[in-house]
């Protein structure tokens, strides 16, 4: 057989035993560091890499202990998914529960909150500790549809012996992730899983149309309390001087008076009412308003305010910037895109080009309608931080990359030329 990349309709067309014997013998390999008979799949293959790199045993994998019924329902309560819990519900439970699998849904932790669908499927399901409060994180149990998928950050569907773990040969899973549309953070993700002989490539699609429809019923919901904010906000407006707005607790503007409506305003953990600095903004007074708040602007903001940024992407899966300076400081939580760009920037202070940075990410020097996009929004969030004509750090600003502790797991998501390159041949030096 060629080394070829297997896919999902390969592995359809044959029988699922045939398959999983396949898949074995190419996991073997690969655990062996040998020519295998056939390449995984490559979001396969890079969890198989990530799992070598950090130690996960290949036969048993590891457990953490179960969260207590207190803490679950805790995170229940307070995580935006239990909204979405009858969508989910109406999309996923009929179909799984006829064709024998269950639905899980997990935090962005990779702790499973909620578990439904065939019963028995359940309860073989509790014998491999795939029950609510377990954490199914990749670096306990390995490759899976919900571990890899908070990582990869995309829908991931995992095959008998594509699970790293030998105990998990017998099941197929697909995850999909859930965002917040508010601020674009990781809920959690979606997963369907059961006996590896009810595998079929368009359950990933479907689930992934859920989770979509899911996001859809969030960014509804949001766009109702902006109107009912905005409802409040508008009389208070009407009768002030000067700039001011009204944001919701995430910073998405609802109303303003004496400018011209902003972009979402990053918003310091620790808002609240009184005298604040916001980078985009300046000096400004915080007033609480009904499921938001009143911002009246006071000063300009001074130059040089911002000395130091620091870019953590030392975490698999959630990537921050911290903005220091004379005023205070404020993180905001980046987008695998943004957290792509900050770091090719830290790697060259000198800045690059639209083209350079195209090339950087896409391969394409020519898709640079993509970059300056998202480079114009960073810019508007992270004022005084980012120069363009070529894109850089500003001068006075000290840049300080918070690394992970093996190259490998370098923003694991990205298949950025430059990203790629940088996992290779190592890590960028820690502050710049």
């Amino acid at each position: 057989m060629t080394n070829t990349s297997l896919d999902l309709n390969r592995l359809a067309a044959v029988d699922a035993r045939r398959a999983a014997k396949l898949l074995k013998g190419v996991r073997a390999a690969a655990l062996a560091g040998k020519q295998p008979p056939a390449a995984p799949r490559p979001e396969i293959g890079e969890s198989w890499r990530r799992m070598l790199n950090s130690g996960v045993d290949p036969d048993r994998g590891s457990r953490a202990h179960l969260l207590t019924v207190e803490e679950t329902e805790r995170r229940r309560q307070s995580s935006p998914l239990r909204d979405i819990l009858p969508v989910l519900r109406e999309g996923l439970l009929p179909a799984v529960d006829e064709t024998l699998h269950i639905m899980v849904v997990s935090d962005a932790e990779g702790r499973l909150l909620w578990r439904e669908g065939h019963s028995s499927i359940l309860r073989k399901a509790d014998r491999l500790g795939f029950e609510v409060g377990a954490d199914w994180d990749e670096d306990l149990v390995g490759t899976n549809g919900v571990g890899t998928t908070l990582v990869a950050r995309r829908p991931v569907q995992v095959f008998s012996a594509e699970h790293f773990v030998s105990t998990h040969h017998d099941w197929t899973c697909a995850g999909a992730p859930v965002h917040d549309p508010r601020d674009g953070r990781l809920l959690g993700v979606i997963d369907v899983s059961g006996p590896l002989v009810t595998m079929h490539p368009a359950t990933l699609t479907w689930v992934a149309s859920v989770a979509r429809l899911a996001e859809s019923e969030l960014r509804n919901r949001h766009l109702m309390s902006l109107e009912r904010l905005r409802t409040v906000a508008a009389p208070v407006l009407c009768r002030l001087s000067g700039r001011a707005l009204a944001v919701d607790p995430h910073g998405w503007p609802t109303a303003v008076t004496g400018m011209l409506p902003p972009d979402r305003l990053p918003l310091p953990k620790s808002f609240g009412p009184g005298r604040v600095w916001l980078p985009a903004l300046g000096d400004c007074t915080v007033e609480p308003l009904p499921g938001g708040w009143l911002i009246r602007i006071e000063d300009a903001r001074p130059a040089g305010a911002v000395s130091r940024l620091v870019l953590d992407v030392s975490r698999p899966r959630r990537w921050s910037a911290t903005v220091s300076g004379a005023a205070g400081s404020w993180s905001q939580e980046l987008s695998p895109r943004h957290a792509e760009l900050l770091f090719l920037l830290a790697m060259s202070r000198a800045g690059r080009s639209a083209a350079e940075l195209a090339g950087d990410i896409f391969g394409d020097p020519t898709r640079t309608v993509t970059v300056r996009a998202e480079l114009s929004r960073m810019r508007r969030t992270l004022a005084g931080v980012l120069a363009h004509r070529p894109y850089r750090f500003t001068e006075d600003v000290r840049v300080e990359v918070i690394q992970p502790d093996h190259p490998a797991n370098l923003l694991p998501h990205s298949t950025a030329p430059a990203v790629i390159r940088a996992r290779t041949a190592g890590l960028p030096p820690a502050a710049a």
